[in-house]
Formats: structure tokens, sequence, C-alpha cells
């Protein structure tokens, strides 16, 4: 999952009125318990004579409804005196609070997502860890929650923790101190913006342009190092920033990598990340080689990076005033996540980093994604509905079918200007319309965004975004001289789509390649046979614990490379030497054809 995120928006009357006012929390890293972490707010002055707390349901950037205060223990409401209060639990997030105008402070237990990932649906990196002296995930709205109609005021964050450990962040300690650090927000919708993450230092910094980048890692084994990862990101984000030109973006940005220790039972398996108008949060498995972690990160973290266009700049009033307890969704996911993922393909290929094969393959795998989908689904409509069935079954279509809107935009708008202009053009004029702090209403942009472009344009959102006919793309493509082919493509020696050609015997956690399918190249040539146990390859010992191992190695084989696999076959172990012999797939891809539209092509793509 790529997420979507808010912005922060502006304060209205009644919150300026209340700047004064504070909530001060204190989170404790030092007295974690059973992998509980104690957390004390402060309470401002109430008014009324109840109040509710809440935990989030929802957060900005997920579209799922996550109920945060399921992770909460002991929640505890004290008078100004410290004696008890009396507290009802309301609903899985809330928590009523009797004798308000007295209420001092609200103490609970935060309990982590990460050990209990079978137990619950939570995309990692929107969860929390939690592990005593070594790594706390610390995202905020797992953590602190906000009292009924006490959002918009200020927050002060107070984190104990031990002086071995490092909070990396985009906001400022205003504490010196090595084992306190203090954070303030304006309101509470920013503090949700700001993920902390705690460990022992790993990290390094760079420029680009005037704008301050923070990697931080943590590698539980060691295996990676924020050093070795930041020349391709700094290559990745100048390019990005160079491809945006004259879009203004925040003065500080960090990158928080938490790696997965694949090796022990409890840990997260979500990989993917999520944004924020100043950082992003990635998991990823610590076993990959440092190369494919590169690739990896540079489509993840170039796509949350490019939120600040839209939903961080342009977004709908759904997303400028976020409820956190009843969410309300837009229509315009095509956007939020359509447009940033086609840009986080477009600007490789703009900035030299793919070629413009890659990048039509690309496409190419995503036509054929998005077929898998429902294509008569209205777009608008799954996006205002996502939240519920059938519709969140299908939010996957918007990193596929949603970019794919994105670039038939971007076509047409080449198109009908002779290639001066495109979608980012696009985005640069609803910048400057909404922006930041003006958002707009959901059935006013489209009628917005063909006045600011073509008539076709409008024609195609309500056609194919908000209508339930599918998008003709060889009829688009084909505007800038790309065709159809079929592409000889290298496959998994393990996998063929989502069909494995090994399975797992769940007792002995032997892995075995199956009777039941036919085999690859690569199993014929080696003369490995449906039944045989794999017991080494290249002699490295795999089973149940480590096969993604095995999963991951297969993807940095050669043609030609040599290979040693043991195997068991009819009880008698037995090395099989021989060559590596990638399995191919016929694909459907897209080629340039058509020379007299070269001029065009090139405006779209590079331009």
């Amino acid at each position: 999952m790529l997420a979507l995120s808010s912005c922060l928006g502006h304060f209205s009357a009644a919150a300026q009125s209340k700047t004064k006012e504070q909530v001060q929390v204190t989170i404790n890293l030092n007295a974690i318990d059973k992998d509980r972490v104690p957390v004390t707010v402060q309470a401002p002055k109430i008014k009324t004579s109840e109040i509710i707390y809440h935990l989030p349901k929802i957060v900005p950037g997920t579209y799922s409804e996550d109920d945060f205060g399921r992770f909460i223990d002991d929640f505890k409401a004290y008078n100004k005196k410290g004696a008890y209060l009396s507290v009802t639990q309301v609903d899985k997030n809330s928590w009523k609070i009797s004798d308000a105008t007295q209420l001092g402070s609200v103490s609970y237990l935060v309990n982590d997502t990460y050990d209990i990932e079978a137990t619950h649906e939570i995309f990692s990196p929107v969860g929390s860890n939690i592990d005593a002296g070594k790594n706390i995930l610390l995202n905020t709205h797992c953590f602190v929650g906000f009292f009924d109609n006490y959002k918009d005021i200020n927050y002060k964050v107070t984190v104990q923790h031990p002086d071995t450990l490092w909070g990396a962040t985009s906001m400022a300690d205003t504490d010196a101190s090595n084992t306190n650090d203090v954070f303030v927000t304006d309101r509470y919708a920013e503090l949700v913006e700001n993920p902390i993450m705690y460990s022992k230092p790993d990290y390094t910094t760079f420029k680009v342009n005037d704008m301050d980048i923070l990697i931080a890692v943590y590698s539980p084994n060691g295996t990676h190092k924020a050093e070795e990862i930041a020349p391709a990101m700094q290559k990745m984000m100048t390019a990005q920033k160079n491809f945006l030109g004259k879009f203004n973006s925040t003065k500080k940005y960090s990158v928080l990598i938490y790696l997965s220790d694949m090796q022990v039972e409890n840990d997260a398996h979500g990989f993917g990340a999520l944004e924020h108008p100043t950082a992003t949060t990635v998991v990823m498995p610590e076993m990959m080689g440092l190369d494919e972690l590169n690739e990896q990160l540079k489509d993840v973290v170039s796509h949350e990076f490019f939120h600040i266009v839209t939903p961080l700049t342009i977004h709908s009033d759904e997303i400028q005033n976020f409820n956190y307890t009843a969410p309300k969704m837009s229509e315009h996911l095509w956007m939020y996540e359509g447009v940033t993922e086609y840009f986080a393909n477009l600007f490789q290929v703009n900035q030299g980093l793919i070629s413009e094969d890659d990048f039509c393959n690309r496409m190419a795998g995503k036509i054929t994604n998005a077929d898998g989908m429902d294509d008569t689904m209205p777009f608008t409509t799954m996006s205002v509905n996502v939240l519920t069935k059938p519709y969140k079954d299908q939010y996957l279509n918007v990193y596929e079918k949603g970019a794919l809107i994105g670039m038939c935009l971007d076509i047409i708008i080449r198109e009908k200007s002779n290639g001066t202009r495109g979608i980012l053009d696009l985005m640069q004029k609803l910048s400057a319309e909404y922006g930041v702090h003006k958002a707009f209403n959901d059935n006013e942009l489209f009628a917005k965004i063909t006045a600011l472009t073509y008539p076709e344009v409008g024609e195609f959102l309500t056609t194919y975004v908000s209508g339930s006919t599918p998008i003709p793309y060889d009829v688009y493509l084909a505007k800038m001289g790309v065709t159809k082919k079929v592409v000889k493509s290298p496959g998994n020696p393990f996998l063929k789509g989502q069909v494995p050609y090994i399975n797992v015997d769940q007792v002995t956690k032997e892995i075995y390649v199956r009777t039941e399918v036919e085999l690859n190249e690569f199993y014929t040539e080696l003369g490995i046979k449906g039944g045989d146990v794999l017991k080494e390859v290249n002699m490295k010992p795999y089973n149940l614990d480590n096969i993604y191992e095995l999963i991951q190695a297969s993807q940095t084989w050669q043609n030609g490379d040599p290979i040693s696999v043991k195997v068991s076959r009819d009880g008698k172990e037995q090395v099989i030497s021989g060559k590596i012999k990638i399995p191919t797939e016929d694909k459907v891809g897209y080629e340039p054809t058509d020379a007299s539209k070269e001029k065009l092509r090139t405006a779209w793509l590079k331009g």
C-alpha cells in the first residue's frame, strides 16, 4: 500500500482563540514493560461535565479503518489532585470521562502492532514497533489521541528515552539533553503527520537544492547502513526536484527506514511506505541485497515524495478537515494516488533514470494489472466508498488504473497543446488555484480541470473516471506513436504470476517441487523433478523459515550462472549441478512505431 496524507490546513477562528491552551503529552520509553509504553496526557481546561478522549479510527494516508484504540490498555483519568475519575469506554477508540471540569490528566499503556500482525490487518508503515532498548517506531497516531473539540490547540510532546537511542524525525527537538526530547506542534493534525523512529543512531543528511534530507535506518542485524543507501536516494530526490521545477516543498524531509528481520517470527511483513508532508515511513525486508533495496526504495519513496503535489498541496475538503473518528472519503483517489504513481514513473524516464522501453513496459504492466480489476466500476464511486465492500476490494487499482488515468490525461494535454504542456502543468495551475490552505469541493474539480485545459479532458473524466466505460489505452498511446507488441519477459524460477512451482510441508518445513504443475526451463534444464525436496541452493540450506530469502535471491540470478541444488528424491539426497536457465513469459508490451509522432512523444516523456 502506498499512502495518502492530509495537508495541515489552516486554523479556524475558534482555534486561533485557543492558541494559549496546550495538551501536554509524556511518552516514557524508559518504562517499557511487556512491550507496552506508558503515556500520560495533561488535559487543557475542560468546561463541560463530560469529555471524550479518542485514538484515531483512521489516519490520513490510509484507506482502512484500523481502530488504533484496540492497542490501548489500562486507560485511567485523574482529577487535578490525582484522584481517579469515572471512565466509560464508549467504543474501540473512545473513552468518556465524567466530572470533566476537574480533569487533570489521563494515562494508558500502548501496545505495538508489529509483533502481533497475525491478529490484525494494519499496514506495517502505519503501525508501531516497541522493542525496548533497540527500536521504537513511533507513529504518533498510535500513541497520542485527542479530546473532543480540542484537536486544534497546541500539542507539546515530551519523549523520555535511553541515551543510547536517538529519535529521527522532521520535528525540531527543543530540549538539549540526550534523554529527553520535546516537540511542539500547532495542532493534533500536525503531530499525526510527524513520525519518530528511535534506535541506535544510523543516519545521514544531505541537501537537495534548498531542502535538507535526513535518511535514518534501523537494520536489526546491521545488514544495511544509511550511508550506503543515501547516494541512490540523493540521486533520485535530486531528479524529483528537477522534474517538479517550481513546485514549492518543505525545507526538511525525513525518510525513516525500518528493515524487518524475516528470520524472527514476530516482525513487520507489510512492505511499503506511508507519506507525510515532511516525512516518509518505510518498511522493507532486511534480507534484500543493497541493489535490490535501492531499486525498491526508488519506486516507493519517490511515490511518497510526489505526494507533496497532491494531496498535500491540492486536496478536497475531506482531506483538509480530516475526521479521525468518522471518516468521509474524497472522490478523487485517481488524482491523489493515481497521478502520484504516474509521476513516480514519469520522472524516472524524464530524468534518464530508466529508458523509454522501461517506462512503456511499466505502463504495460499496469494495463495488465488493471484489466484484472473491475474495469467498469466508476473510479469516483469506488473512491468515495473505499472503506466498504465491494469498493475496498478495488483499492489497489488506484496504483494501476489510477496511474493510467494520469497517463491518458497527460497524453491528451500534450496532443492538444502540440507538446508544450502536460499534466504537470495542470497540477501547477491547480496548485496556484487552491494550494496548501485552500481546499476544493469534490464536485467542482472536473469543471475546474476542464477550464484549465481542454474540453477533451473534461470528456475523458466524465466518460472514464466518473463513468463506467473501460479506457481504450491503445487509442491514447497511439496518439504518441506507441503501439502494442508481445514481448518475451524474464520470469521467476519459483513463480509464474500468482502460481508457485514450489510448496512447503507445514509439518517438516521442507520446500518441495510441486507435482501437479508443468515445470519451467529452470527445472527441466537441471533435471529437477516434481516431488523433489529442495534442501540447499548454492550450499545454503532453505526451508519454510527462510523461503523468502530463496525467492529474493532468485531475482538476482542470470542466465548461465552456475548453480548447485541439493535435493532429496525418494528419500535419497543428491547434489545437482548445472547452469541457470531463467524462464521467459509472453507479456503484452508497447513500443514506439510511428516516427511521425517522435517530436510529440519526446515532449511527453522528456519535456
